[in-house]
């Protein structure tokens, strides 16, 4: 596997404009899509109040596990907008099946941004208009609302001696504690593989990629991933069966994990990375649930940003939880400084530790020693811009 320079995988095209929903001028509309229908798979996010075009392509995907284009646009969530909001992801299918010339149900439709505005069809309309599909990589740049940067990656697999592609491309800032869904994001492969196949590798590996992820413990109402496969890399049919299957789930995998890496190191206002690595957990939920509790924690986040060594913190946050730990054998490091060992403090330069915090990305290092397993999350700190950004939010 190799991480290469961004592109699309064969099969897929894509465009993006500026149509209007953002007043900035900057490209605020996308699409994506391939020149036959696709496998595709989605999770989506847990919120009880999803955004309609969460429930309009849930619903699409769920009938035939196909797609063969999606369409994105961000300054307007179309959450929290009733039957209008549904009528209207209906009428872009709709416009974009006929622009496109496919069937209105192999579209998927992804929007962000303010909850509660219907969507401009006007706005839609007129960036619709402009749209083309191309080999343009500028959808990445698209989708973003507060992000600081487009989060994009692309690896490429070799199997049964084809070139596999892998790219994926997300948004995400604030708002951001995933639950069995991602932010914005979408991963496209051409890789010959059927969408009960794809689907059941997109969700048993976005639990320990975005759902190990979070900025401000605030889950969206338009979180969604969606996964298409081409199949025009000419490979066998990959199933559990086929040899080369980790091959391709391990690629999968690289790009979802890289993916929310990225947002957690974007969020809101964040200047540090914080990496959780939890170890020797009695189960596989309780060491996620723990490295989640950690990058969680508002407490050790605005501890990182401080960068101030109060490791008293974490122990609160590990306590809170329901997760088994040997409270005689804890050991708990932070950027490989042992603080606890046995349950007992250490002796170490607090000093020095402060200045190892200054750096960009923290790591927290924690064995409970109650068991086999292990987990890792993703968080950032809070800063004093985080609030500045969400008082006075807007499009």
């Amino acid at each position: 596997m190799n991480i290469i320079d961004f592109k699309w995988p064969k099969g897929f095209q894509s465009g993006a404009v500026h149509a209007g929903f953002k007043s900035s001028g900057q490209l605020d509309m996308c699409w994506l899509a391939a020149n036959h229908p696709c496998a595709a798979a989605g999770v989506y996010t847990k919120n009880q109040f999803q955004a309609a075009p969460v429930q309009v392509t849930k619903h699409t995907i769920d009938q035939t596990h196909q797609l063969q284009a999606v369409v994105v646009n961000s300054g307007n969530a179309n959450s929290f907008t009733g039957d209008e909001g549904i009528q209207n992801v209906h009428r872009e299918t709709e416009m974009v099946g006929q622009k496109l010339g496919i069937d209105p149900n192999l579209i998927g439709v992804a929007s962000t941004g303010i909850i509660g505005k219907q969507l401009e069809m006007d706005v839609f309309e007129n960036g619709l208009n402009q749209l083309s599909l191309s080999d343009s990589t500028a959808a990445p740049e698209a989708i973003i609302t507060t992000d600081t940067t487009s989060k994009k990656i692309c690896v490429e697999t070799t199997i049964d001696g084809q070139l596999v592609t892998v790219t994926g491309f997300a948004k995400g800032s604030g708002m951001i504690h995933p639950n069995m869904g991602t932010t914005l994001s979408f991963i496209s492969t051409d890789a010959n593989i059927d969408g009960a196949t794809l689907q059941a590798i997109l969700s048993a590996k976005i639990v320990n990629s975005f759902n190990q992820i979070t900025v401000d413990g605030c889950m969206s109402t338009n979180d969604m991933v969606i996964a298409m496969a081409s199949g025009d890399a000419n490979n066998h049919p990959l199933t559990n069966q086929h040899p080369e299957f980790a091959e391709f789930v391990a690629a999968f995998d690289h790009v979802l994990t890289g993916l929310a890496k990225m947002v957690a190191s974007d969020g809101e206002g964040a200047s540090k990375l914080i990496e959780a690595d939890v170890f020797h957990a009695a189960s596989q939920v309780d060491a996620n649930h723990v490295a989640k509790a950690i990058v969680g924690s508002n407490l050790i986040k605005a501890m990182i940003f401080g960068e101030d060594a109060n490791w008293g913190r974490i122990v609160q946050a590990l306590g809170q939880t329901e997760a088994k730990i040997s409270l005689d054998h804890l050991a708990i490091s932070i950027e490989n400084t042992a603080i606890i060992k046995d349950s007992q403090i250490q002796t170490f330069d607090m000093d020095a530790l402060r200045k190892q915090l200054a750096s960009d990305n923290i790591n927290i290092t924690v064995d409970l020693a109650a068991g086999d397993y292990s987990g890792v999350a993703w968080g950032c700190d809070l800063t004093y811009k985080y609030v500045e950004i969400n008082a006075a939010y807007e499009e």
